[in-house]
């Protein structure tokens, strides 16, 4: 959501920053919005103003025993009486018809994001690890997996395409995967463990942008809740409304969820394999800061993020998307891509983004700094650390042997109960 004075102020500054993005210009037209809400409010407060002073004037009027007076006035505040509903009638009409075309329009990328239309336009910012060379043919984790646990059959006959059964060994690993990045996030990197809900209503879909551009992305229960595209939902919207005391340090939540989607506008991408699936698990980042703080969050939950990756010493790169690469709500975005042997290419297995006071002014969700009787929006920022089905694809890649089988990495062993190696069956 953007503010609308600043958009009066400069205009043609708004439509620039909408154009790196590859959007039209809107600044017109959200003016013209806003002039009928303004004309809207005047018009319901000069009636109610009026009918206060005719009002008076019936008293007044009495008490002078002028009858005719009084009656015509009282005449006047009944017809105001009448009207002024109609009236507040247009005013929410017109706040809302604006509200409307404001929430569909993307947040304004940051000055330091590079222009560009697509991800061929991303920057490379670090790589970190090298690829594995192996002395055979790698093979992707779609024809190696099914061997070792991972039933694509089995999941398509029970809910159709897009859903896997994960059996033994391969269960365990994906488990074990959740459990340390969970574990990495809480002890090692100061996140608070939430255990939200998976089904969540209109306000907290629409305060953290999913609605109503990513309604078809979206699961929706015949009850009207929502299954969350990601915990970012649950996680960022649990400070909705809320005025927070302080953010002298930024509040930060993880969680370890199923995530659901339906993937609407991804009809033929990663049809095979555990990349892209209809339910998935991820453990969620959420940081909810001052403006002042946004900039380094950033950077610290990326590293956060990149710190999962390193221990269980898979190659990855940090790529700064451009302007028409990020996702709708982002002002700024790193995306971490993983190096997947089997593939031969880097799949992203990471995102994350600062998107300032965007999701907050659709929550209205501020803070008052210390000392202050004045508000401010907070800054929200939201990344995975990581996506597990996807680090589990990383990991049968890169740990991969020549006889079909998987090394389990040292650091997730003790999660294994001493487990070291799985074996195809």
């Amino acid at each position: 959501m953007h503010d609308i004075r600043l958009i009066r102020d400069d205009p043609a500054a708004f439509d620039a920053q909408l154009a790196r993005r590859g959007s039209a210009p809107e600044a017109a037209n959200l003016i013209a919005l806003d002039d009928a809400r303004r004309q809207a409010i005047a018009a319901a407060q000069a009636a109610q103003t009026t009918r206060n002073e005719l009002s008076k004037g019936i008293g007044q009027a009495k008490a002078a025993k002028d009858e005719t007076k009084a009656s015509a006035l009282m005449a006047e505040v009944a017809a105001l009486k009448d009207a002024i509903p109609t009236l507040e009638a247009a005013e929410t009409e017109a706040a809302a018809a604006l509200d409307a075309a404001n929430a569909r329009i993307p947040n304004l990328p940051a000055a330091d994001v590079p222009d560009g239309a697509d991800e061929a336009d991303n920057v490379e910012q670090k790589r970190s690890g090298s690829p594995r060379t192996f002395d055979f043919t790698a093979r992707e984790h779609a024809d190696l997996a099914p061997a070792l646990g991972m039933d694509f059959k089995t999941g398509a006959e029970l809910s159709g395409a897009r859903f896997t059964f994960l059996r033994g060994d391969m269960a365990r690993l994906h488990r074990a995967l959740a459990q340390f990045m969970l574990d990495t996030q809480t002890a090692d990197n100061g996140y608070v463990e939430c255990n939200p809900p998976v089904l969540v209503n209109d306000p907290a879909m629409y305060g953290t942008d999913k609605l109503p551009k990513f309604a078809e992305d979206s699961f929706r229960t015949t009850d009207g809740h929502w299954l969350i595209p990601t915990a970012e939902v649950s996680l960022t919207a649990s400070v909705m409304g809320q005025i927070l005391d302080d953010l002298t340090e930024p509040m930060r939540m993880t969680a370890h969820t199923l995530c659901f989607r339906s993937e609407a506008g991804a009809a033929g991408r990663d049809t095979r394999g555990f990349i892209r699936q209809h339910q998935f698990e991820k453990v969620e980042l959420v940081s909810i800061c001052g403006p002042e703080d946004s900039e380094a969050e950033h950077e610290r939950m990326t590293r956060c993020a990149e710190g999962v990756l390193e221990a269980l010493n898979l190659p990855y790169r940090r790529m700064l998307l451009c302007a028409g690469d990020m996702g709708f709500g982002a002002r700024k975005t790193f995306d971490l891509e993983v190096w997947l042997p089997g593939q031969d290419a880097w799949r992203e297995i990471s995102s994350c983004s600062n998107t300032g006071d965007f999701q907050a002014r659709r929550m209205n969700t501020r803070y008052r700094p210390a000392g202050e009787k004045a508000t401010r929006f907070v800054h929200t920022l939201n990344g995975s650390g990581l996506a597990v089905g996807r680090t589990l694809v990383a990991v049968i890649e890169n740990y991969q042997q020549a006889d079909g089988s998987v090394v389990v990495p040292t650091v997730l062993r003790p999660y294994m109960r001493g487990v070291e190696t799985i074996e195809p069956r």
